[in-house]
């Protein structure tokens, strides 16, 4: 309702958008409503119910933004009051999940009119508040704003404004003045320019007289409206300049800039990194440390899947993709679009069962990942607003790919650089779908090498391992997802190895070395057939390995080693059972929680630890809670950029702030021990760095096994950080065991991300001051009757192995394949001289001295 009064204000009444409580916008956990820097209005504290609610509009206006997420809208009366409604806080990070938009831009719409219709439960789980928030952004305009208190009903009035007709500026660059534009700035906000870093600009822009605007691409938004600046759509990574015209227009280019490039007031972590553009680029030197050698005749990389392979090289060529840049219509390049990905998700199913019919279960999830690729909606929703722009569908989808490739590539990540291959399998799918093209068949010659800049899990997963004895790429890292596939595929590999790889001419005689990571040229007839000749001894030694799987790891002095198995799934553990598996040393639960939209259910958990639980026939189990964070996200479970996640919330953090999640996770294992009492089943907590966060995760424990009355159960800790190794003592009086994530604790001895593209090379768990780690747990462990295992990749280790046994290790868990080969090796050694050769490896001063003088088996 408007009315005009004798004074020339005009009052306008707002009905509330939601039903719940009305709050002043002081109260709401995000300063950017609380301190009005958005805008005057209102929040309302939702109800959460298991219904559907709906938002719906508090006056007649105009549709003019709806955010691409479908969590926020901006209405614009006829008098030009502009009016923000938002759900919820950090909403923007749920990617549109549990919001459905019952209007579009440019629909007007009356008071009462259902706008969005939203999942508040959804919202209240994973986001940071359920406050929605109803502001009028360019209140500046507004005389009075008086609201209405306490229980409030969608669509009845609670607010009224009385402001004046000719207050709401129009503003307008000048283009008498001289106009100045910025250099580009790459945006480093991770759901681009949202609500709160808008806010932010406008509130800077606000500082100055000039006339500013920012530009993306061919759009331009008012930097002084919240609304304009929404509007423009933007994403992680685009090109963004400002444009300025007036007095102190140079300044506010400078600071506005900066400000953009500072994230806007939001800790944008790593991704500020691709802002960095305009800078000159050093030109890479020879490192004084990590992958060199003084054999020119040697490529270094590092050590993708391990095996010796004997070849002849050949050079993959990358596939190319001619297409028009310009579209023939908007509906039928869609169409196109829409119908391409569906056929890609048909073939990534079929392929998923042909790795499945191969026994390879874990490998299977790698396609499950690309099939959610397809599904995600930055992908589709940047695709489809370059054609509406004119574009082909090709076009559109590979620009789209590699802009999302080219940021992620500038990540100092392992696993972002896996996802880079990812994203560029899944890009090549689709286009051949939309260019009819067919899938890329290689005629390989016997003992292939394969050297390429990287392969796609596609390819790997379709080699023929008759004829590929190994590979080798120079990009991507030990934890991409083709090395997985290699590692399952018995496919020795190496990444990151030196450029000149690529420079190989065809049938060039090499040696794959997966254990070192090398790849060796000018080889010598005389070192081929010593190479082979090692091939074949060790193809002897593990099929007399295999034959005495079932005999006990007991050293030649009589000393006993438990030798378990890591696993991820209940097809691990079938198998680890047909190769002399003593039990699970490691469940990685985490199988449960990744590739899908919601948590599992305690029901849905409790049926999978209870049938690997019965697996096992008796024999220990041990399940880690879940463990993700820093590199391992959860796109159910958002959380706040971090500066540094491995250093922040992960492992057990996630569940001492998500105590409704560890608890579930909890009593489904315990569910799981009490369905098999005559099992051992250990609960292990991930991540563990001081005794509040072990005695806050145990109380859950023992609080929910007194429900359920179980006692068949023990709770013990991972040792992946120095300050639980050094305080394994301490540690010790309150766990039932400790288990040695070695992989963690070295690269937080060490300082170096051990998925690294460059350092890697330098991470080795068995440097002299992970060595002493180990041997202080083991101590600290022993000195109140407690065991020791390590479930880290130096248990598999043939040279790390007999260390470990001498430092005091009283149970290693190592992949399902090498369980034979871990038992005889154990059987061939004494304690004693492990012993020795361990109180030797402590003594010296690097990692290299260390297997120089450790015996390979």
């Amino acid at each position: 309702m408007i009315n005009n009064t004798a004074t020339s204000l005009v009052e306008m009444d707002l009905a509330a958008p939601v039903h719940g409580h009305i709050v002043p916008l002081s109260s709401v956990p995000d300063p950017i409503f609380a301190e009005n820097i958005v805008g005057a209005g209102i929040a309302v504290e939702t109800a959460i119910t298991d219904q559907p609610q709906m938002l719906v509009a508090p006056c007649s206006a105009k549709v003019s933004m709806l955010h691409p997420h479908s969590h926020a809208v901006m209405l614009t009366t006829e008098t030009g009051q502009e009016i923000l409604l938002h759900i919820g806080i950090d909403t923007v990070l749920l990617k549109g999940e549990g919001f459905t938009p019952q209007i579009k831009v440019g629909d007007t719409v009356g008071a009462g009119e259902n706008l969005i219709e939203f999942n508040a439960a959804i919202v209240a789980q994973r986001a940071a508040s359920l406050h929605t928030m109803m502001v009028v952004t360019n209140s500046c305009s507004t005389s009075t704003m008086t609201n209405e208190t306490g229980r409030v009903t969608a669509g009845a009035p609670c607010l009224r404004l009385a402001y004046s007709r000719t207050a709401l500026p129009k503003v307008k660059l000048d283009r008498q003045q001289e106009v100045l534009t910025s250099e580009v700035v790459l945006l480093p906000n991770p759901a681009g320019l949202h609500a709160r870093p808008s806010a932010n600009l406008v509130a800077e822009a606000n500082k100055f007289n000039a006339e500013i605007q920012v530009l993306l691409g061919d759009r331009k938004a008012n930097a002084r409206s919240l609304v304009s600046l929404l509007g423009l759509g933007s994403r992680l990574g685009d090109e963004i300049r400002v444009q300025a015209s007036g007095p102190d227009a140079e300044e506010a280019i400078i600071q506005l800039s900066q400000a953009i490039r500072n994230g806007l007031g939001e800790a944008c972590g790593k991704a500020q990194s691709c802002a960095a553009t305009n800078a000159t680029p050093l030109q890479e030197e020879q490192p004084l440390l990590g992958q060199t050698n003084d054999d020119p005749n040697t490529l270094s990389g590092v050590a993708a899947s391990p095996g010796l392979a004997i070849g002849q090289v050949f050079q993959l060529v990358e596939e190319t993709f001619e297409f028009a840049e310009q579209g023939t219509d908007v509906t039928t390049e869609q169409q196109q679009l829409s119908d391409a990905i569906e056929k890609a998700k048909q073939q990534l199913q079929t392929l998923k069962a042909d790795v499945i019919s191969h026994g390879s279960n874990e490998q299977a999830a790698i396609f499950d990942a690309h099939r959610e690729l397809l599904n995600d909606p930055e992908l589709t929703n940047c695709t489809a607003e370059k054609i509406t722009q004119g574009k082909s569908a090709p076009f559109s989808w590979q620009r789209t790919i590699h802009g999302q490739c080219e940021i992620l590539s500038q990540l100092d990540n392992a696993v972002m650089a896996g996802r880079v291959a990812d994203l560029e399998d899944v890009c090549k799918r689709v286009l051949r779908i939309l260019l009819a093209m067919p899938e890329p068949s290689l005629t390989l010659p016997e003992n292939t090498i394969l050297v390429a800049r990287d392969l796609t899990p596609s390819m790997t997963a379709k080699l023929d391992t008759n004829k590929v004895v190994g590979f080798a790429t120079t990009e991507g890292g030990s934890s991409s997802h083709s090395a997985i596939l290699a590692r399952s595929m018995g496919i020795p590999a190496v990444a990151a190895t030196d450029d000149k790889a690529q420079q190989l001419e065809n049938g060039t005689n090499v040696v794959l070395d997966g254990f070192k990571g090398t790849l060796k040229t000018n080889v010598s007839d005389e070192e081929i057939l010593k190479i082979r000749h090692q091939q074949e001894q060790a193809a002897t030694q593990a099929k007399q390995d295999l034959a005495a799987k079932d005999k006990p790891a007991i050293t030649s002095d009589g000393h006993q080693i438990e030798i378990v198995a890591n696993i991820g799934n209940l097809g691990d553990s079938e198998k680890a059972m047909t190769l002399g598996g003593e039990g699970v040393g490691l469940l990685r639960s985490e199988f449960l929680f990744l590739d899908r939209q919601t948590a599992p259910s305690e029901e849905e958990q409790f049926e999978t630890y209870q049938q690997i639980v019965k697996s096992q026939n008796g024999q220990p189990v041990i399940i880690r809670t879940l463990d993700v964070g820093g590199d391992k996200p959860l796109d159910y479970m958002p959380m706040p950029a971090e500066e540094n996640p491995f250093l922040g919330e992960r492992g057990i953090r996630i569940g001492i702030n998500r105590p409704s999640i560890l608890r579930t996770q909890v009593r489904a294992i315990l569910r799981a021990a009490k369905e098999n009492p005559e099992s051992t089943v250990r609960i292990m907590f991930p991540m563990i760095s001081t005794i509040e966060e072990l005695r806050a995760a145990k109380a859950v424990v023992i609080e929910e096994a007194n429900k359920l009355d179980v006692s068949n159960y023990e709770v013990g800790i991972m040792v992946e950080v120095p300050s639980t190794a050094v305080m394994a003592d301490i540690f010790a009086r309150e766990a039932d065991f400790f288990s040695i994530g070695s992989n963690d604790l070295t690269q937080y001895t060490l300082a170096i991300d051990r998925g690294h593209p460059k350092l890697a090379a330098q991470v080795d768990g068995i440097h002299p001051s992970v060595l002493r780690l180990i041997e202080m747990t083991c101590k600290g462990a022993h000195k109140h009757g407690k065991w020791v295992g390590v479930c880290g990749g130096i248990a598999s280790d043939t040279q790390a192995v007999p260390l470990l046994i001498g430092l005091g290790v009283d149970e290693l868990s190592v992949s399902v394949p090498t369980l034979p080969a871990i038992k005889a090796q154990v059987r061939e050694r004494s304690l004693s001289d492990c012993q020795s050769l361990a109180q030797h490896a402590l003594t010296l001063e690097t990692a290299a001295e260390v297997r120089n003088t450790s015996p390979v088996r």
